[in-house]
């Protein structure tokens, strides 16, 4: 009874992990759970929110720059 058990744990510690990788591995399942996904919790950034998010970086070093640096030591 010992060597049944042991051969079907050897077997399930077998199968397991590599049946994960081959279902993991499907392109269909790829596409669906991870692509589908990631779309959904990053949508493609739209031309306008691009240009807001670069505008406000520059205000911000703007301001680091002159507080930093104020207008009597530029000169």
């Amino acid at each position: 009874m010992g060597v049944k058990l042991e051969v079907f744990r050897m077997t399930l510690y077998l199968t397991f992990p590599v049946a994960m990788f081959w279902v993991s591995n499907q392109a269909e399942w790829f596409e669906y759970y991870v692509v589908q996904r990631k779309r959904e919790l990053w949508p493609p950034e739209k031309e306008d929110q691009r240009r807001e998010l670069e505008e406000f970086k520059e205000r911000i070093r703007k301001q680091r720059e002159e507080k930093l640096f104020p207008p009597a030591q530029r000169s």
